[in-house]
């Protein structure tokens, strides 16, 4: 894939990927490339003509503010992500969209691609909401991740809950292996609790239990991403 352009370069993501100092990446910030702004999307396009898109610009944390200002969330999460579907579809261009594990309901653990979803909390509703316009265009590729920053960042980690973590630079190397794949891959490292994974690289962190807040089971099945990975 010879050129990839990517919104929200200057979140934290966007940084982790511009280390690599990968020649394909053209790094657009919410400055350059407004996803609210249909002229500023083909702007870009017509300007870059990308083989492909990642999309990365996006509301995350903290995560009350899905809760607390919808608007927001629905504008940046959803609106700005159908925006530029509805280009990229008219131009051809491919869309990398990342979306996260907790689309799945987060009782069972496991889950593999193509099991039910429910998201949890509005943070998740929201990148399910991008999922869906993403997934009407075939050419396109949704990774449901779980990473966070390394060393991990929180002075508390569950140690009754479950998850896929990895850590952004980790997630990175990974999905540059998926560029040229289509349709939906879970990415994610081994499942265990959160506070395990945690202590690894922040040996401060302190257990705690969720009582019903944070879902126990938010781990996800990878047995099609190592077969991707394999090959």
């Amino acid at each position: 894939m010879s050129k990839i352009l990517v919104t929200g370069s200057d979140g934290r993501f966007g940084r982790i990927i511009k280390k690599f100092n990968d020649k394909r990446f053209i790094f657009r910030n919410k400055k350059e490339l407004n996803i609210l702004s249909e002229s500023s999307i083909e702007k870009n396009l017509k300007r870059y003509k990308p083989k492909a898109i990642l999309h990365l610009a996006g509301l995350s944390r903290p995560m009350k503010i899905h809760e607390k200002n919808i608007s927001k969330s629905i504008n940046l999460n959803i609106i700005g992500t159908c925006k530029l579907v509805n280009i990229a579809s008219k131009f051809k261009i491919k869309m990398i969209y990342l979306s996260t594990s907790y689309v799945y309901p987060g009782n069972k653990g496991g889950y593999k691609e193509n099991d039910a979803l429910k998201p949890w909390n509005n943070y998740a509703w929201s990148k399910l909401g991008g999922e869906c316009a993403v997934q009407m265009y075939s050419n396109s590729l949704i990774l449901r991740l779980c990473m966070t920053e390394k060393p991990f960042i929180h002075k508390n980690a569950y140690a009754n809950v479950r998850s896929n973590f990895i850590y952004q630079e980790d997630a990175a190397k990974i999905i540059f292996k998926l560029l040229n794949k289509n349709g939906i891959i879970n990415v994610g490292g081994p499942s265990q609790t959160v506070f395990n994974f945690a202590k690894k690289s922040n040996k401060k962190v302190k257990k705690k239990y969720s009582k019903g807040e944070f879902p126990k089971r938010t781990d996800m099945n990878l047995s099609y991403l190592k077969k991707i990975i394999k090959k």
